[in-house]
């Protein structure tokens, strides 16, 4: 029951008064037992409220959370205002330090990028003179509804949006209307409803930011013919699982899609990431924080079975592919990126199949397995961290494979023609200044940094040691070095390209085993 002098209805986006960062949806408008007058229960978007939309065992609306719900008079909640007030506050009227410091505009990789709209000089003057900006933020501005803006920032070409109180397709096509120079929108962080009518304004965008709005891949099709253009479309944490095209088995259109962001989402099923492989012009996927188990390349029977006779090679402009943060657990799925034909770039991290930690493998296997890739993880592959890592790959897998060269072949693809290519002898080889070297013709050369706290500065030590020195007698030679008295030592293996060293936590683990080899550098620290 509503109340007949509240401005609030369900469904309608509201903010806290005074609070334009505190948003939410109305969900209920009536009375509240034991309490007089009119409340609006409201679940918040941060989901910071007091409980689920019941109180004393009577339901009032349902939260989407256990404590994202409470009761608020509707004297402390606004409707928020046009885009034109909110251009009119932010950059006419004296502005704040932190207001100041919102001023940015969303990069490609959906970073904040500050931008120079109007010097502070001019701040003050009057609003005619937003007529030459380029960009703007009206970030958790309060903005409900447009306006006429197109004779105040005709020119505007980037918009942020995020965090504001709209919700309906029909005024960002208004928006896009009045504003025809307008090519990258950030909408974040607005509940949007689904599509129902036409969107043809929306014709001229190339960048479209959709992260934390509700929208689901179903939405992303009701949009997909208004956006004829678009090259960067961002869904960051929209809980989509699934990708579900709407006239075929794989998603069309999109002929000018460049980078698609999916991450923070709940993907598991690497079937549905196949559906994206027929988009042409993607050179971008960014899949971290999913559910990923398992990655590979379709055939060419699969591909004919699933895509049809007239399909082309699947993901054929793929550069990119992030998949941090997944379930990853077996490496055939990452000797399957091999097989992308143009894929260069490629992230791994925090995957139980990349965590030396949890028994996944190390950064040089890494690098040793994919053949084409040339970042790994944000770290540019350096020609010579290739040939050492390739070297260092070959050794390890001579050091601990007894099987026949058909299972080797099978757990190690790469195995054979590495050790063509670097002249590798069976004979366990260690890496010299001149490339590969029998094992019976020299040491391993390493350099021992101290680096625990209370072991104070100490000169590193470079040390010629056997291959088949261990983990364990490593850690007695460092306490001679160093003369460690009653101290219980860890040993890390520094990598070029990684962030973080790798723990050396197999005692009886050899130089050999490791892949160790002439130039390493091995942090000594103290066990906590």
């Amino acid at each position: 029951m509503q109340g007949p002098t509240c401005p609030f209805e369900p469904g309608q986006r509201v903010h806290f008064s005074g609070d334009p960062r505190r948003v939410g949806t109305a969900k209920y408008v009536g009375p509240v037992s034991g309490h007089e007058g009119t409340w609006v229960g409201v679940d918040w978007d941060s989901g910071e409220g007091k409980h689920d939309g019941s109180v004393n065992g009577v339901r009032y609306f349902q939260s989407n959370s256990e404590r994202s719900g409470s009761f608020v008079r509707s004297s402390n909640l606004s409707s928020g205002v046009s885009m034109l007030e909110a251009l009119y506050n932010r950059y006419r009227a004296e502005s704040s330090q932190e207001e100041n410091d919102e001023m940015y505009v969303f990069s490609a990789t959906n970073r904040k990028v500050s931008v120079e709209l109007v010097g502070k000089d001019k701040i003050q003057k009057k609003l005619g003179q937003l007529e030459d900006m380029k960009g703007a933020s009206l970030s958790y501005g309060g903005v409900s509804s447009v306006g006429n803006i197109n004779e105040v920032v005709p020119n505007l070409q980037e918009l942020d949006l995020m965090g504001n109180l709209l919700s309906d397709w029909k005024d960002i096509n208004i928006l896009c209307g009045q504003l025809p120079n307008l090519r990258a929108l950030n909408l974040s962080n607005n509940l949007m409803k689904e599509k129902t009518d036409e969107l043809s304004q929306l014709k001229h965008l190339r960048v479209l930011v959709l992260n934390n709005t509700g929208v689901n891949w179903t939405h992303v099709e009701l949009l997909k013919e208004s956006l004829p253009s678009i090259e960067e479309l961002h869904l960051m944490g929209n809980k989509i699982a699934e990708i579900k095209p709407t006239k075929s088995s794989t998603v069309e259109g999109f002929d000018s899609l460049r980078l698609l962001n999916l991450e923070d989402n709940s993907i598991a099923e690497w079937d549905e990431i196949l559906k994206l492989s027929q988009l042409k012009s993607l050179e971008k996927l960014q899949l971290n924080k999913n559910c990923l188990k398992h990655v590979f390349y379709p055939g060419g029977d699969i591909i004919r079975g699933t895509f049809g006779e007239e399909s082309f090679n699947p993901f054929q402009n793929l550069r990119c592919l992030f998949l941090g943060g997944n379930l990853i657990e077996d490496a055939v799925s990452i000797d399957s990126l091999n097989l992308f034909p143009q894929l260069v770039d490629v992230r791994l991290s925090e995957n139980p199949v990349t965590d030396p930690a949890r028994g996944g493998i190390t950064r040089f296997v890494q690098v040793a397995r994919l053949r084409k890739v040339q970042v790994l993880n944000g770290s540019e592959v350096s020609p010579r961290e290739r040939k050492e890592s390739e070297i260092r790959y070959v050794r390890l897998v001579l050091s601990k494979n007894s099987g026949s060269l058909e299972e080797i072949r099978l757990l190690h693809p790469r195995f054979a023609e590495l050790k063509q290519f670097h002249g590798i002898e069976d004979e366990r080889p260690s890496i010299g200044s001149t490339g590969p070297q029998k094992m019976a013709s020299g040491l391993i050369s390493v350099t021992l940094k101290c680096v625990g706290p209370s072991i104070g500065e100490k000169p590193p030590q470079t040390k010629k040691l056997p291959a088949t020195t261990t983990v364990g007698k490593l850690k007695i030679l460092c306490e001679n070095f160093f003369k460690l008295k009653s101290m219980k030592s860890r040993l890390f293996l520094e990598e070029a390209g990684s962030p973080f060293p790798v723990l050396l936590d197999d005692e009886m683990g050899s130089f050999l085993d490791l892949g160790i080899g002439n130039g390493s550098v091995i942090l000594v620290d103290e066990e906590s």
